[in-house]
């Protein structure tokens, strides 16, 4: 049996040797140490944007200040490490997406990965003129077919193009996900259908366009053959955030890589996030204090999310996702996909990526 490699993944202007894309985890779990280390193994890393001021000792007395020079850090320290395939996530439920995307573009990053919202208006600070001339790709992520549509006939319309690529991502995925409820386990949103819904409408804009969009899939992807098998579907990549977590170099503290190692199956719960949208994350002594209705956030010095109601909020989560990154899991909760509980042990990033990479190789086909 011959051993097959994984293609290159190509978004915009940058290629990365391998098809995996380092999710972006914030509050401060996907940051330079993380990016650089997997943009050196031939993936893309990607630095979060979530929160990243509260890495700033002065972030109190000026938060949207604090994030932009936070970023800024981050994306430096990356970029002198490695001169592979660098990527930032905002979301754009960011009350200063604006600022960190113009940051972003400033400092020359690869990719831009928008989350958490709808890229359907110019953000803040941001002129049109940069889609036409930035040498940085724009990738928005979608939870189905509709929302990618909706934004390929908007981007269409008013700037005469469509975006570098969508990362679709399903209902297995840890932290906040696009769905409802109910959708979580419905048919209708399993990863595979999502990925074919996102083609299909992909694929008439690639032949008006005369250019391809690739289509990356997350959410409970964790092994080589689960990469084979979405590729197989005509994705062009992985994305992937859980099995990152468990690495020597991702951003957070030990006891906050612990809680993924020591999980169990019946430990990983979907919860009500303060942002209106359900999450799937660890469940532990501070989640079951808020489900007892014992949580209060003291005061909001920021209004960090637009979606976030400061005064109906049963806790701050930036605050609480701050101190588990810290290791303070008792004022604190991770959020994880739903293969969390499968993971054993800590291994680095180069070594997570060559077990990728050999258990695809592996695989005869896309069937077991």
């Amino acid at each position: 049996m011959s051993l097959q490699t994984m293609p290159p993944l190509a978004l915009g202007q940058a290629v990365a040797k391998l098809p995996i894309v380092q999710g972006g985890m914030g509050v401060g779990i996907s940051l330079s140490r993380l990016a650089a280390a997997v943009a050196a193994s031939g993936g893309v890393g990607v630095i979060s944007a979530a929160g990243v001021g509260m890495l700033d000792p002065d972030y109190r007395s000026g938060f949207h200040e604090a994030n932009r020079r936070a970023l800024r850090a981050e994306i430096r320290r990356a970029r002198e490490a490695t001169s592979g395939v660098l990527g930032v996530n905002i979301m754009m439920a960011l009350s200063d997406s604006g600022p960190l995307i113009a940051t972003a573009l400033d400092e020359g990053i690869d990719v831009i990965f928008l989350g958490a919202g709808l890229p359907l208006r110019p953000p803040s600070g941001v002129p049109l003129s940069i889609l036409e001339t930035s040498k940085t790709a724009f990738v928005p992520i979608v939870s189905s077919g509709r929302a990618a549509r909706l934004i390929l006939k908007h981007w269409d319309r008013h700037y005469g193009r469509p975006p570098d690529g969508f990362v679709v991502e399903g209902p297995l995925a840890g932290g906040h996900l696009g769905f409802k409820r109910e959708q979580l386990t419905s048919p209708e949103t399993v990863l595979q259908r999502l990925i074919v819904d996102v083609l299909t409408v992909v694929r008439a804009y690639e032949d008006r366009h005369q250019q391809e969009i690739p289509v990356i899939a997350a959410g409970g992807i964790y092994d080589g053959h689960d990469i084979r098998v979405i590729l197989g579907l005509g994705a062009s990549g992985v994305q992937m955030a859980t099995r990152f977590v468990a690495t020597v170099e991702c951003d957070a503290a030990q006891p906050f890589k612990d809680a993924y190692i020591q999980c169990t199956e019946d430990d990983l719960t979907i919860i009500d996030s303060p942002l209106g949208l359900p999450g799937r994350a660890i469940r532990n002594p501070f989640l079951e204090a808020v489900a007892a209705g014992t949580r209060r956030p003291t005061h909001c010095p920021w209004h960090c999310l637009i979606t976030c109601d400061p005064d109906e909020s049963p806790y701050c989560i930036a605050a609480a996702l701050m101190s588990a990154k810290r290791g303070d899991l008792s004022n604190g909760f991770a959020f994880a996909g739903a293969n969390a509980h499968r993971i054993e042990r800590i291994v680095s990033v180069a070594d997570l990526i060559e077990e990728l990479a050999v258990d695809y190789a592996m695989q005869p086909s896309g069937i077991r």
